[in-house]
């Protein structure tokens, strides 16, 4: 199938060096509560990337769930792929894309567990459906069918039909530390405007325009 043919004209914001926050942090929570206010489809969405013992990266679509100057923070199964990943190799990429915005932006840094503490603070707000499905499913292995699954959690549902679905110890959270950060606003012509921040050596942030 070729594609060669498909153009999308940007052109509906600029993005300046000396217009955007001195800190990355300050900077991404305005864009953030633009895309929000924009009503996208789930604008927390993220594309995380994480690099196999082979060498091979991997990416896939998870929640970030709040951030703040300490990092982004998402939760998932400690047995899934993506922690097996982090375990050997902690530096990770993030990516949030907000097409109708015509903006992206990039975060690489660290990712490290959360504590037990701030694990269960958060999936105590999760609705039970999702508590449950924590227990049911242990990510990345291989089921036999769909049935097997459902199956589980009507195990799960009498297990703790009348109490707390309690933490599972083997589901948790991670904060991703960032070390850079690239804010992508598309521009016509394919002459992007990317504004790229790099942590220094006193903790600040070095800003750089960067060729699109």
């Amino acid at each position: 199938m070729d594609l060669s043919h498909l153009r999308q004209e940007y052109a509906l914001e600029t993005l300046d060096i000396d217009r955007v926050d001195p800190c990355p942090f300050v900077q991404f929570e305005r864009w953030y509560h633009q895309a929000s206010t924009a009503e996208l489809l789930e604008p927390n969405a993220m594309i995380l990337a994480t690099v196999a013992p082979n060498g091979q990266p991997t990416q896939r679509t998870v929640l970030l769930k709040y951030f703040d100057v300490g990092g982004f923070v998402f939760f998932t199964n400690y047995g899934s792929r993506k922690a097996r990943h982090i375990a050997l190799n902690s530096r990770v990429s993030i990516l949030f894309q907000w097409l109708p915005l015509q903006r992206q932006v990039e975060i690489g840094g660290t990712a490290e567990r959360v504590s037990t503490a701030e694990s269960l603070k958060y999936f105590l707000t999760r609705p039970r459906g999702s508590r449950l499905g924590a227990w049911v499913s242990h990510q990345s292995e291989i089921v036999s069918s769909r049935s097997m699954l459902e199956a589980k959690m009507q195990e799960m549902k009498q297990r703790f039909a009348s109490k707390e679905v309690p933490l599972p110890s083997f589901w948790g959270g991670y904060r991703v530390k960032p070390t850079r950060f690239e804010f992508w606003q598309g521009r016509p012509n394919r002459l992007h405007d990317r504004i790229c921040y790099e942590a220094d050596e006193h903790q600040g942030w070095d800003r750089k325009r960067l060729a699109p």
